[in-house]
């Protein structure tokens, strides 16, 4: 029988589709009470269900996060939130170079710093319950890879401030949880393989024979480790369990890759993990060549 935890609230940002919308289903599934962030009256129109309240939340609009802000403090139960997962994100992919810089700053606008406008905007809700903050990162938090500059960029920045807020909210019974997925089955991948050959189409004819060839490689092992990838609702267990386990782990890898790599990047030295990365990506150039 399902425990009704229907009382608590748990806001999730980025659930349309993905990781996102696998986690909200799941754990209203499993009795809370999830307010779902997405972005359109029909992905809200298309997800609603028992439990399950989507909201609309663009992370980068403080209108936005202000209404949500005003639905829990509002909420008839009384304001109990208890669990924020900052899951919002794009990918955005191309060498360092070739990036425009408003590309940078959108990156950046997403993935990190609207992550900070919502937990500034839920943590005097989070103090008053003891709650969680879940901090979705990646495989790119702790490994930067050609072409990945910008996501991992803030990514890492992410990292760095997910241990800070650890540090800060712990004598105040607010825990902090990093989640760094490897290849997962999403639509997210498949948004940065349209934006990486976007940007691999505006890049100079000199830039294009620097960086062409890596660009496609990366290209084609991005669409492997999302054709092998955990699927999304498999990953929503681990989210699952970052958000409600009594003693929660600092940080929770998805998938095996993530799991490997990250062990590696602990402990090998850069240019023996540059080695290893080249080695991983050589057949994909392989493959680029061969079309």
């Amino acid at each position: 029988m399902t425990t009704s935890h229907e009382s608590e609230l748990i806001l999730i940002s980025g659930a349309s589709s993905g990781m996102g919308l696998a986690t909200a289903r799941e754990l209203a599934g499993r009795g809370y009470h999830v307010l779902a962030g997405v972005r359109s009256v029909t992905d809200a129109d298309r997800i609603r269900a028992r439990n399950l309240e989507p909201v609309i939340l663009d992370v980068t609009e403080p209108e936005q996060i202000e209404a949500v802000v005003a639905r829990i403090a509002n909420d008839p139960m009384g304001p109990k939130l208890t669990v924020l997962i900052n899951n919002a994100g794009i990918a955005v992919n191309a060498p360092v170079e070739t990036l425009p810089l408003d590309a940078w700053r959108h990156q950046f606008e997403v993935n990190l710093f609207g992550h900070i406008a919502v937990t500034q905007a839920m943590l005097p809700f989070l103090l008053g319950t003891h709650g969680r903050i879940v901090n979705v990162s990646s495989l790119g938090g702790r490994i930067a890879m050609g072409t990945y500059g910008a996501y991992a960029g803030a990514k890492f920045a992410l990292e760095a401030v997910s241990d800070a807020l650890r540090r800060e909210l712990a004598p105040h019974g607010v825990s902090v949880v990093v989640i760094e997925p490897g290849g997962v089955t999403t639509e997210m991948t498949g948004h940065g393989i349209e934006r990486a050959r976007h940007f691999l189409e505006t890049m100079t004819d000199d830039q294009r024979r620097r960086y062409g060839a890596l660009v496609e490689a990366i290209i084609r092992q991005a669409a492997a480790f999302t054709a092998s990838g955990v699927p999304a609702d498999r990953a929503a267990l681990v989210f699952a369990t970052a958000a409600t386990a009594g003693r929660p782990k600092t940080r929770y890898t998805i998938g095996r890759d993530a799991a490997m790599l990250t062990r590696l990047a602990r402990i090998l030295p850069d240019r023996a993990l540059d080695r290893v990365l080249a080695a991983n990506l050589r057949p994909h150039f392989s493959a680029a060549e061969a079309h």
